[in-house]
């Protein structure tokens, strides 16, 4: 089954606002375009549970706070942070 992916309007902003101060660009876009990716297919199984029905994907320099409504076949991106790769 496939699931549609909706990234709300502040989580759209912050990735933005990651985008536009970012040193590399490609590798933040790249990141978005895969998290969009593995969040379509089976999101429930994708990163890590958290409280209620949370859920973190890390895909850096990205990591994302999503919820997964099975019966609707959504998900929702509620958040974006920027998390640099360790040297």
């Amino acid at each position: 089954m496939s699931f549609s992916v909706r990234w709300k309007r502040t989580a759209k902003d912050q990735l933005a606002s990651i985008w536009i101060n970012a040193t590399d660009r490609a590798a933040v876009t790249a990141a978005a375009q895969q998290i969009d990716a593995l969040l379509e297919i089976n999101p429930a199984s994708q990163g890590e549970s958290r409280s209620g029905f949370l859920r973190v994907l890390v895909e850096l320099p990205l990591a994302v706070v999503f919820k997964v409504l099975e019966q609707q076949a959504k998900v929702i991106v509620l958040s974006v942070r920027y998390t640099p790769p360790r040297p």
